[in-house]
């Protein structure tokens, strides 16, 4: 029965997003207690800030090579290859896993060896001891890009045959290893049990793919054939996409310089607002953007433009559907979040109210945010890695332009740092620099959103400009009705329950929440919104 369930194919995108906005909903759910876990057992300090900080170099490796390489190339060149035969295309897939540990293997003994020298421009606000700290806490989770290489395989393998259902689920079990690592290994080895965990939970969002990659075929050879043309092809796809995708980790490590040089916690901060940010972006853009990506490679590949173009404007307009109600929600709702995930043991209010401040201002690009693995996978489909690597390129300089920016300008009183206290609710707080990094990250988000999806129309020239722009406005006014029902509730909630307890700010927020989803949902069903019947009809009916 688990071998039925775990190997069944999913038959449509839009049930694929929703199954895998499904296990993101679970993993995200665990990643949110992992957060509280941290925030309540370290506080905001130096300890946090070490462990954050760890994690930058084994994942540029993982972004460059992993991510920006075989996640964003592999299902294109893989797909076509699977045209000329089955065997041909797994032969293709073991060359590629080869090639790409033993580069990656390569790679990662020369970074362990000089762990301490990069750290020093990672981090320079750190102290000696501290740097050796972090030095350590990196060399042991350089495993994990290693087990991420392995894993990114059989991900595109299960993707191609629409085996959605266990590659959903392997996220889940890298938050569960790290949620272990905090409650198991931390009592034992101290701080360095969180690497550790990182470890396990890599280990097993790999291993749990390995029986479902054999029941569709694939099995594992000793092919290592650098000069295979296929391997060429897909080399020189990544070289751009994983340009791009260095540039984004040297922005998060630009960022980490930044925050280390600031108060005690920054970067433990930045993170969890982050975090926070990602939840409903990896609900709903990145589910929308995977279970898009084989139909999009697919139908290119087999020339049927019209197929093509109906799966990017369908996956399009459901995630704007979704996330931008999600934008205001979150916005409104930034305190009480922040309160319900970290608001336990060492986590201070001081660092609650700038964490909720950070969340509030990356709230509002969680639409943008969501777009772009779209964007970005309609160009790998069409074998164009180059552009959105010139756009993430052009993205990271001039983030890192906004954040010095905004560092300044926050650094003293002036009506635009006088502006966003009071917006921001933190006028009694002296130091807010923190909020220069979701700010510049924020604007360069939707930037980045606007360029992509310009340069991809132009290039196709399908899409309906005037469609758009119609469902835009019924979108932002039934927004706006959601939003002004949600601020309506809130304070009438607050007389009923206890908002000095955990349970009570809980129940408020659920409660708002819904309040503004049922005016959403009834506004676009008044509407007869196309969106919200194609939703429906995918969850209950598996009908794309």
């Amino acid at each position: 029965m688990l071998g039925k369930i775990f190997n069944s194919k999913t038959n449509n995108f839009t049930f694929a997003a929703f199954l895998i906005a499904l296990s993101t909903f679970l993993s995200g759910a665990l990643g949110l207690m992992r957060d509280r876990l941290l925030a309540g057992s370290f506080g905001a300090g130096r300890t946090l800030d070490i462990y954050f900080a760890a994690f930058r170099i084994p994942d540029f490796l993982q972004a460059v090579l992993v991510a920006g390489g075989i996640g964003a190339t592999f299902l294109p060149v893989f797909s076509k290859e699977f045209e000329r035969g089955k065997e041909k295309a797994f032969k293709f897939a073991n060359n590629i896993l080869n090639c790409s540990l033993f580069a990656l293997l390569i790679i990662s003994l020369v970074l362990f060896l000089f762990t301490p020298q990069v750290l020093k421009f990672i981090t320079p606000g750190f102290t000696q001891q501290e740097i050796l700290k972090t030095a350590f806490l990196t060399r042991i989770m350089f495993l994990s890009p290693i087990f991420f290489c392995l894993s990114a395989i059989l991900s595109g393998v299960l993707q191609y045959f629409d085996r959605f259902l266990v590659y959903s689920l392997a996220p889940i079990l890298y938050n569960l290893g790290i949620i272990l690592g905090i409650v198991l290994f931390v009592p034992i080895f101290g701080t360095y049990g969180l690497a550790i965990g990182v470890i396990f939970g890599a280990f097993l969002h790999f291993l749990i793919q390995v029986p479902a990659a054999k029941n569709v075929g694939f099995y594992y050879s000793k092919i290592f054939n650098p000069k295979d043309e296929a391997l060429l092809k897909i080399t020189k796809l990544t070289i751009p996409s994983a340009i791009g995708s260095g540039f984004s980790q040297i922005n998060l490590i630009v960022i980490t310089a930044l925050a280390s040089t600031l108060i005690p916690g920054s970067i433990a901060i930045f993170n969890f607002s982050k975090n926070l940010q990602y939840f409903p972006v990896g609900m709903i853009g990145v589910p929308f953007a995977i279970s898009a990506f084989p139909a999009l490679s697919r139908s290119w590949a087999g020339k049927q433009k019209e197929k093509f173009w109906e799966y990017f404007s369908l996956a399009f307009r459901q995630i704007l559907f979704l996330t931008i109600p999600i934008s205001f929600l979150v916005f409104l709702l930034r305190a009480q979040i922040v309160r319900i995930v970290l608001g336990a043991g060492l986590w201070g209010w001081l660092e609650t109210r700038l964490t909720a401040a950070c969340l509030g201002i990356f709230a509002l690009s969680i639409f943008s945010s969501s777009l772009n693995p779209l964007f970005q996978r309609g160009f790998y489909s069409i074998h164009d890695t180059k552009t959105p690597t010139i756009i993430q390129i052009l993205d990271v300089f001039m983030n890192v332009g906004f954040a010095i920016l905004f560092l300044k300008l926050l650094g003293f009183s002036n009506p635009i740092s006088n502006f966003l206290s009071n917006f921001l609710k933190l006028r009694d707080i002296k130091n807010i620099q923190i909020i220069a990094f979701p700010l510049a990250m924020g604007i360069c988000d939707i930037l980045q959103a606007i360029a992509l999806f310009y340069i991809f129309v132009r290039k196709i020239d399908s899409f309906s400009l005037f469609g758009i722009f119609k469902f835009l406005k019924n979108i932002l006014i039934l927004t706006f009705f959601m939003s002004i029902g949600v601020r309506f509730i809130l304070k009438p909630l607050a007389g009923i329950f206890a908002l000095s307890t955990f349970w009570g700010v809980f129940f408020q927020t659920i409660f708002a929440s819904l309040f503004g989803a049922l005016i959403y949902l009834l506004g676009a069903f008044l509407l007869k919104s196309p969106e919200l019947k194609n939703l429906t009809n995918s969850i209950l009916k598996r009908e794309s």
